[in-house]
């Protein structure tokens, strides 16, 4: 199966009937939610609340990792942790129907979180503390590590032989590539010997829902083992004085439930470096998926290549400045 074909015989008769294999009745109607990886859909039924489907990318994740990503949540939500854990039907979290691996969620509504106020960002830094004290009990073994090699090295190597990076811009793009990582592994090494545990992984804005009882989060599909910093550094936005405020706020939440080690505050700009380069050869490595054109018209022009180098020369300058503190 080529990436074009991962997804041309999904079709809604298809979701439909998958969901309904597995004891529900569906009406017939159904939305597709904001996803590309996966596609994801609500689906409503005739007696009851809609449910939330999720058929995974064939060949991404193997079946032992998918589960690994499906013990996690339902660990966490055994620890009445706020996670939208699959549902477990006949003894099975990953089910397949016409080719297709997939789970149901049950629906949550909610909003993206704006964390302008200093009471939520403490809330959210609680939070993702008590995911990182279910983390730490034990290491994944089939997913993927925070790595600088794979999300850095491997992805600019991806692109360059690929031939996404116009020919104008190789020189300066294999020069600025080798200078970033050796800054991204001065940080790594000033943070020395981190302990690494099992993450969310993507834990930005888009991946929490807020509610009156506060967040929950959502789309544990990338969860991973790495630094505790993975999940902290992507709720930081604006300038350093905002950042540090900001950052203040998550520690005060965060040391409720667990302690994190100062030392890894040297991993904020070198984990957002690695994130940078990695979404670029991400999108590269989609691109022939017909969804991904459509929602990403600006990738692969000059323009954006051109915007992007620009983009990781300011990143460079901010791997040389002084690490935030707190």
């Amino acid at each position: 199966m080529t990436l074009e074909d991962d997804y041309n015989a999904l079709t809604p008769d298809i979701i439909l009937q998958a969901v309904d294999s597995v004891g529900f009745q569906t009406s017939g109607r159904m939305l597709a939610l904001n996803s590309y990886e996966n596609r994801v859909y609500r689906v409503e039924q005739e007696q009851d609340v809609p449910l939330v489907v999720k058929f995974y990318r064939p060949a991404r994740w193997s079946d032992e990792a998918i589960l690994e990503e499906h013990d996690f949540a339902q660990a966490l939500a055994a620890e009445e942790i706020p996670v939208v854990a699959p549902m477990v039907l006949a003894s099975e979290t990953l089910l397949q129907f016409g080719g297709y691996r997939f789970a149901l969620y049950p629906m949550q509504g909610g909003r993206w979180p704006d964390l302008e106020y200093s009471e939520d960002r403490v809330w959210m830094g609680r939070f993702i503390a008590r995911i990182h004290a279910v983390g730490k009990r034990q290491s994944f073994q089939h997913r993927q590590a925070i790595s600088i090699q794979r999300q850095g090295r491997e992805a600019a190597d991806y692109l360059l032989t690929n031939g996404f990076i116009p020919g104008h811009l190789e020189p300066a793009y294999q020069t600025l590539v080798a200078d970033l990582l050796q800054s991204v592994t001065r940080c790594f090494d000033q943070a020395g010997g981190l302990r690494i545990l099992r993450l969310h992984g993507d834990c930005h804005r888009g991946n929490v829902l807020w509610t009156d009882r506060g967040p929950h989060f959502v789309d544990l599909d990338d969860c991973c083992n790495g630094p505790a910093m993975q999940d902290l550094w992507m709720l930081l936005s604006g300038e350093r004085p905002e950042m540090t405020v900001q950052m203040i706020d998550l520690l005060e939440g965060y040391s409720e439930f667990a302690a994190l080690d100062l030392t890894e505050m040297h991993l904020i700009e070198a984990l957002r470096t690695l994130r940078m380069m990695h979404y670029a050869s991400w999108l590269a490595t989609r691109w022939r998926d017909p969804a991904f054109p459509q929602a990403f018209p600006w990738f692969d022009t000059t323009q954006y290549w051109e915007q992007h180098v620009l983009e990781l020369r300011e990143q460079l300058a901010r791997l040389q400045e002084p690490v935030l503190t707190v």
